[in-house]
């Protein structure tokens, strides 16, 4: 029997109805939608476009504004580096979050060789940023901010329209990567005045290996520099060509997550906090994160007097849950997230992150809790 799936902030099963609308362009409309000079590319590019259109209106932009990408690691180093190399001569200051996923901390890294300033702004205990600090960070030379909707490990969501209207007034670019936000929360460029934001499918039930860069064109039009250079596509922003059965699978997965997007995320909310109330029957159990302004599906909590290793180990064949990113799990370090929080090492390894997800039951969370208490409880014995 295999353990019960609760790190759908890892990844996603792909939904089969996904797979459906995925099926035909893999050997009925296989042609390249670049060929746009006969049926068989004429039949690729429809689906393309039908894709490229959900996902424009899922975030209030408009179709030419959405760049395909590999995923949103690639999204976040077109943005991030794009904007440094094609603004460069106006600044080049950059602020972000020390809680940031890496595929945003290591390209900003990577600039700071070439002679960029970078400043990490600390967080709140429950995570969320101080918009004073961020407001007295800002300065001249200062050309982007990019900070997540939504965090990977602790889920907390960020104050993205605050943020916004910050770096407008002050003409700064606005990035973020929002891989665990979208089909989960209301997302709106305009009105959150977004300028550039990442996006992946398989945080919601659509394939690995696709994502999606919205970059704004008007009011005011950004400009990047392509980081991949070859046929032109994507209006020369990311050459390469398109693969439409993923992005017919993307645009699909955002379709349905947008349709079920209140019901399911207040099920999630529902099954997630009967979780977090079984875990307190523990001692010393501690919840990392705003307490309410956090995903639905997401509780990341730390266990004290246990040792993080062995509670994965002794959970490995009932519960599939993570103690952090899952993009980083070659690290031995404790999670960067929870000692921005504050955390101490001991509890930063002890901790888990569950991740809720669509096809999660009820029956799976009563088991899971019992799992996870009974295993914290056996590990605290041995070492008393």
């Amino acid at each position: 029997m295999r353990p019960i799936y609760l790190d759908n902030h890892a990844t996603t099963p792909v939904d089969p109805k996904v797979v459906e609308a995925m099926l035909p362009y893999f050997s009925e409309y296989f042609g390249n939608p670049s060929s746009i000079t006969h049926h068989y590319g004429w039949e690729a590019e429809a689906g393309v476009k039908k894709a490229r259109e959900i996902i424009a209106e899922s975030i209030n932009a408009s179709p030419e504004e959405i760049i395909f990408t590999s995923g949103a690691t690639e999204a976040n180093n077109l943005a991030i580096k794009g904007i440094a190399e094609n603004y460069f001569n106006q600044g080049r200051h950059i602020i972000t979050l020390a809680t940031e996923h890496h595929a945003v901390l290591d390209p900003c890294e990577y600039l700071e060789k070439l002679g960029f300033e970078v400043t990490y702004l600390p967080v709140e205990k429950d995570g969320l940023i101080n918009l004073e600090t961020l407001e007295k960070s800002l300065r001249e030379d200062t050309i982007l901010v990019s900070i997540m909707a939504a965090n990977n490990e602790i889920g907390v969501l960020q104050p993205l329209a605050e943020i916004g209207e910050l770096c407008r007034d002050r003409g700064v670019f606005f990035h973020t990567d929002a891989a665990q936000a979208l089909g989960k929360i209301p997302l709106d460029v305009q009105g959150m005045q977004i300028d550039v934001m990442s996006l992946t499918a398989h945080k919601l039930y659509g394939p690995k290996g696709i994502g999606a860069l919205y970059v704004r064109r008007r009011n005011p039009r950004v400009r990047l520099a392509a980081q991949l250079h070859g046929g032109g596509q994507e209006k020369g922003l990311r050459s390469g060509t398109l693969y439409p059965p993923q992005i017919v699978g993307f645009g699909e997965a955002v379709r349905l997550a947008l349709e079920e997007r209140e019901t399911e995320g207040k099920r999630q909310q529902e099954l997630r906090d009967r979780l977090w109330e079984q875990l307190q029957q523990l001692d010393e159990v501690y919840l990392n994160g705003h307490p309410s302004q956090r995903l639905p599906g997401n509780l990341n909590v730390s266990f004290a007097g246990v040792d993080g290793a062995a509670l994965l180990l002794g959970l490995q064949n009932q519960i599939a849950v993570s103690s952090g990113s899952a993009c980083s799990t070659t690290s031995t370090a404790p999670s960067h997230v929870l000692t921005a929080l504050g955390r101490s090492q001991d509890l930063a390894y002890a901790s888990l992150r569950f991740g809720l997800g669509r096809f999660t039951t009820e029956a799976e969370i009563e088991m899971a809790g019992k799992a996870a208490i009974a295993t914290v409880q056996s590990l605290r014995r041995v070492t008393v």
